[in-house]
């Protein structure tokens, strides 16, 4: 049965809001842990809800969750551009609404916007710019590039959720200590939006402009090399098939 675009966009919005908001009480409940074990319980909660939400999103929006991703399907043809926007709002829609929610739960305010705060992706004191970007532009490479080889290639044995979640963690544990490991630009736009009323809060706006850049050039050099060097197509013989995480209904035609 075809997908239909709104049904998609529903799906896009469920695993943007659970993605950002695990990610916000994770990071949040983390310090009260033993230590040594915060940083690997952050990286399992994003690993494990990202692999959840991919497998129960992937029949109706090929689970994204990503605007870098959508991009990254956009820029090969593999999307609409009016489904791609579609998603893209809706996932930001998602994240903001997640941040609103864990704003609420832990009373508002100063209080609530603390919370926030705290599970926003931010660049760490002794990291430059240039450092920080480098590492949201491999770890998104490493997470596009698994996207695309366990979910969007029609030849995959379909283990996508769980080899995406397990990149997520990895990364995490890789470059969380030193940017947070976003990874994607709904992630970090809703918290820095909300965790923005906090005091000092206006600060998350400086390094802001990582999270976009980084994860859209990872996204985009990981889509370009495997459709480019790795995509089972024959342009001579005009073979490309649609990828398998964008439904046939938002494929070009």
């Amino acid at each position: 049965m075809p997908v239909r675009l709104g049904a998609a966009l529903v799906a896009e919005f469920i695993g943007s809001f659970a993605l950002t908001f695990i990610g916000i009480m994770a990071i949040h409940h983390a310090p009260t842990l033993a230590p040594g074990i915060g940083l690997l319980a952050v990286a399992l909660a994003h690993g494990i809800i990202l692999a959840v939400m991919v497998c129960a999103t992937m029949p109706t929006s090929g689970g994204h969750i990503n605007p870098a991703i959508t991009l990254g399907f956009l820029i090969t043809g593999k999307i609409k551009p009016l489904a791609a926007a579609a998603y893209i709002a809706m996932q930001l829609f998602g994240g903001i609404m997640a941040a609103v929610i864990v704003y609420a739960i832990m009373g508002g305010g100063e209080v609530g916007a603390a919370v926030v705060k705290s599970g926003t992706p931010d660049v760490a004191a002794n990291i430059s710019s240039g450092t920080a970007l480098l590492c949201e532009i491999i770890a998104t490479f490493f997470l596009a590039f698994v996207i695309w080889g366990t979910a969007a290639d029609p030849r995959a044995a379909k283990g996508g959720g769980f080899a995406i979640g397990l990149t997520i963690a990895a990364d995490i544990l890789a470059v969380g200590p030193l940017t947070g490991a976003s990874m994607n630009p709904q992630r970090s736009f809703g918290p820095t939006l909300i965790g923005s009323l906090a005091q000092g809060g206006g600060a998350l706006w400086a390094h802001h402009w990582i999270y976009w850049v980084g994860p859209i050039i990872g996204a985009a050099l990981a889509a370009l090399i495997y459709n480019f060097a790795l995509w089972p197509s024959d342009r001579e013989r005009g073979i490309d098939p649609g990828a398998a995480d964008v439904p046939p209904t938002q494929r070009p035609g």
